[in-house]
């Protein structure tokens, strides 16, 4: 990547980040934003992050600078691909690893013959319950917040597409797996329902966003990365 001025960044950049684990997308848009601030000794500057990854998951987050920022609606429009890994044979409340295990199940009877059966169910477009431990909003209050306070809320199914969906491997209760998938499509949500059609259940223990329409994770720079091409 070219050297980046200030110019550049008023015009409007579209950053390409590889965030690691444990951060919020939030984190990177502050950071970046504090960094590019720092250097060019300015009060103020759009920075804006075109989808947000859970904090449990790493991977590509775009970022858009200046007037590029007008280009996050379309970006987030974007088909999204992801690996990861499913844990068979338990449930979370949350669906991935935030919460603890809450229930058991028997997975000694899932086959390599099973999981292709049920796999077909979960392409093209189908219904989605999210998750309550979700940034989603209802009558005002993130669902997590009700998640929280282990209040019980209506959470109405929704359509999304999957374009394709594989397991790459299967190491039980493991199973690696690989998913294009269109926005708003909750990937802790297709694991828990997965493991339910397995007659059985599944939490999402692993995942990376890997493309993002046409941007791959492989072109992204980690934030130490951007810090060194601000001050070469």
């Amino acid at each position: 990547m070219e050297k980046l001025t200030l110019e550049h960044i008023k015009e409007g950049q579209v950053l390409l980040f590889d965030k690691p684990l444990h951060w919020t997308s939030f984190q990177v848009v502050n950071k970046v934003r504090w960094l590019i601030k720092q250097k060019f000794d300015l009060k103020k500057i759009k920075v804006g992050h075109a989808g947000t990854l859970d904090p449990l998951a790493s991977g590509l987050v775009i970022l858009c600078t200046g007037k590029a920022t007008k280009t996050i609606e379309t970006l987030m429009g974007q088909t999204k691909v992801y690996t990861g890994e499913f844990t068979l044979g338990a449930t979370t409340p949350s669906y991935d690893m935030e919460t603890e295990v809450d229930e058991t199940f028997d997975s000694s009877h899932i086959t390599d013959k099973l999981i292709d059966q049920v796999l077909p169910q979960f392409q093209g477009e189908i219904m989605q319950r999210p998750p309550i431990f979700s940034a989603l909003k209802k009558e005002g209050k993130r669902l997590y917040e009700f998640a929280r306070k282990g209040e019980e809320v209506d959470i109405p199914k929704r359509q999304v597409k999957i374009d394709n969906f594989k397991i790459l491997e299967n190491n039980l209760p493991k199973l690696k797996f690989k998913v294009q998938c269109s926005k708003g499509t909750y990937i802790r949500s297709l694991a828990y329902d997965f493991g339910k059609a397995l007659d059985s259940g599944a939490y999402l223990s692993e995942l990376r966003r890997t493309q993002i329409g046409d941007y791959r994770v492989e072109d992204a720079l980690s934030v130490e990365d951007f810090q060194n091409l601000l001050n070469d």
